[in-house]
């Protein structure tokens, strides 16, 4: 179980690192982000962030509606 959900991470790390470099990298003449890359990639992520939790938090309500479903159809 702990294998699968590193494995997942790492794919929904991967897609993040992904995403967000290529939306938000263009000028490779210098080493260094310019300051505009660098608030692109924080936005990028914190909006990111904030969506994964959202699903979250979705999911768990859904699951919660679920169980409670099982629940009153059980005890009938």
């Amino acid at each position: 179980m702990q294998k699968r959900q590193v494995q997942e991470f790492m794919t929904a790390f991967g897609g993040l690192v992904d995403h967000c470099f290529v939306s938000c990298v263009d000028d490779f003449t210098s080493k260094a982000l310019s300051t505009r890359e660098t608030g692109c990639i924080n936005r990028c992520v914190l909006k990111w962030m904030a969506t994964q939790q959202r699903v979250s938090d979705r999911f768990q309500e859904h699951n919660q509606n679920l169980a409670q479903q099982q629940a009153n159809q059980a005890s009938r």
